[in-house]
C-alpha cells in the first residue's frame, strides 16, 4: 500500500511548468483550494515519509534474505557474495532507471547502502548496531538543530519561502528525449550518495531494521505489541507533527515571508525518519490484530500480489508518469496542479495493482523481481557440503 505513497510523493516533480516552489519540496508555491488541500496532505504524511520507511522494510529483507539461506545451509561467505552481487545489480537497476525515465530513482540509493552497510554491519553485534543507530541519529538531530538555529539567526532576507526549480532539473521539462538524458544521469550520480549516505536516514533506517528482522518484530507482531506501538506514536506523532507546521507555513499561518517553514527544513528530515518508521509499526500493529481472525478478501489479495512485486510496481510508475508528464512526451505536467496531479498518481498505482494481480494469478514473477534474481542468484546455488552418510 505504501507504493501510493511513493507515486503521490514523486508526482510533484513532474510539475515542470511551474515557476517557484515551496522551499524544500516539489510542490507549486501560490496553491488554493483542492491543490492547497493536496499540498497539506502531502506535507503532513507523505513528502520526507516514504523513503525512510522504504529503506527500513529494504533494510529488513536484507536480513531475512540472508537467514534463509544461512539456514538452507548456504555458507556466510556465499550468502554475503549473493547479497553484495544483488547490492550491485540493483544499482545498475538504478542508473538505468534515471537514464531511461526517472532520475529521482530510488532502486540505486537503497542498493549503495546495502553494499555499504552489509560489508560494514551484517555480522555485528545487536549492541553494534544500536550504537551507530543513536550515534547517526544524534547526527541527524544536532544537524537539524545547527540548520534551525543558523536560520533563525541569520534569517534569509525574506525570501525563504519559494525557490527557482532551475537547479532541480530531473529532465522532465526538457522537450527532447535525448538532450534529458544526461540531465536525469547527472541528477541520479549526485542524489543517489547523498540519499544512501549522507543524508543519514537511510542508513539509520536500515541498521534499525537489522535489529528489528534479527529479533522478527514484523513476522511476530503479537510479541513486539509495547515495543510496535511505542514507535508508532512517536512516529506518527512526530512525523505529523512537524509537517502540520510546513503545511501551516505553505497556507500562510505565520505570515508572508515566515522563516518558520525554511528553519525546519532539516528538521523534518529527522521527522520524516521517525514517520517512515512509525508507519511500519502502524501495519505490524494492524497485523497483529487481524492475525488469524480475518480472512484475505480481493482487496487483500490486490496488496499482497503488489507486495511480491515492489520493483515492478515502482518501476513501472516512471513507465506510466514519464512519458504521459514530461515534456518530451504527452506533456501533461504542464497543465496539472496539485489536486489533479495527486489523482494522476493514484490512478498509476492501481494500474499497478492491477498488473500484478495479473501476474499472481498466472503464478509469474514480476518481470524486474525475475531479471534480479536470475542475475544475482547463481546458476547452482552453493550449498554447504555434507559428510558422507557412513556405509558401515
Amino acid at each position: 500500500a505504501m507504493l501510493l505513497l511513493i507515486a503521490l510523493a514523486n508526482a510533484p516533480w513532474y510539475l515542470w511548468a511551474t515557476d517557484a516552489r515551496v522551499s524544500g519540496s516539489a510542490h507549486p508555491a501560490g496553491a488554493s483550494g483542492l491543490d492547497a488541500v493536496a499540498q497539506t496532505i502531502s506535507l503532513v504524511a507523505i513528502d520526507g515519509r516514504t523513503y525512510p520507511m522504504f529503506a527500513f522494510l529494504f533494510g529488513y529483507g536484507i536480513w531475512q534474505l540472508y537467514s534463509r539461506q544461512i539456514a538452507a545451509g548456504v555458507s556466510r561467505r556465499e550468502a554475503r557474495r549473493l547479497l553484495r552481487r544483488r547490492h550491485w545489480w540493483m544499482l545498475a537497476f538504478g542508473l538505468v532507471h534515471a537514464a531511461l525515465l526517472w532520475g529521482g530513482d530510488i532502486v540505486g540509493a537503497y542498493g549503495l547502502a546495502g553494499l555499504v552497510l552489509t560489508w560494514i554491519f551484517l555480522d555485528r553485534k545487536d549492541t553494534t548496531l544500536q550504537v551507530w543507530s543513536v550515534v547517526l541519529g544524534g547526527f541527524l538531530v544536532i544537524g537539524a538543530l545547527l540548520a534551525a538555529v543558523g536560520r533563525i539567526v541569520f534569517g534569509d532576507s525574506g525570501a525563504g519561502d519559494v525557490e527557482s526549480v532551475d537547479g532541480l532539473d530531473l529532465g522532465v521539462q526538457q522537450t527532447d528525449y535525448l538532450q534529458s538524458i544526461p540531465a536525469r544521469i547527472e541528477f541520479w550520480a549526485l542524489a543517489t550518495p547523498a540519499q544512501a549516505l549522507l543524508g543519514l536516514t537511510v542508513p539509520i533506517a536500515i541498521l534499525l531494521a537489522l535489529l528489528a528482522a534479527r529479533h522478527r518484530v514484523l513476522e511476530n507482531p503479537r510479541e513486539h505489541l509495547t515495543l510496535l506501538r511505542v514507535a508508532a506514536v512517536i512516529g506518527l506523532v512526530v512525523g505529523w507533527g512537524l509537517g502540520a507546521v510546513a503545511a501551516a507555513d505553505n497556507l500562510g499561518v505565520f505570515g508572508s515571508g515566515s522563516e518558520v517553514g525554511p528553519a525546519l527544513a532539516e528538521a523534518q528530515v529527522a521527522a520524516g525518519l521517525l514517520c517512515g518508521i512509525g508507519y511500519v509499526a502502524l501495519f505490524g500493529l494492524v497485523a497483529a490484530r487481524i492475525e488469524g481472525r480475518y480472512r484475505p478478501g480481493r482487496m487483500a489479495f490486490a496488496l499482497q500480489a503488489v507486495g511480491k512485486r515492489s520493483l515492478s510496481s515502482y518501476l513501472a510508475q516512471s513507465v506510466i508518469m514519464a512519458p504521459v508528464l514530461s515534456a518530451w512526451g504527452f506533456g501533461l505536467g504542464a497543465v496539472l496542479t496539485s489536486g489533479s496531479m495527486a489523482l494522476f498518481a493514484s490512478a498509476t498505482w492501481a494500474v499497478t495493482v492491477g498488473f500484478a494481480v495479473v501476474l499472481e494469478r498466472h503464478g509469474k514473477r514480476g518481470p524486474a523481481e525475475w531479471l534480479l534474481r536470475r542475475l544475482a542468484y547463481p546458476a547452482t546455488p552453493a550449498r554447504a557440503r555434507r559428510p558422507a552418510a557412513s556405509t558401515t
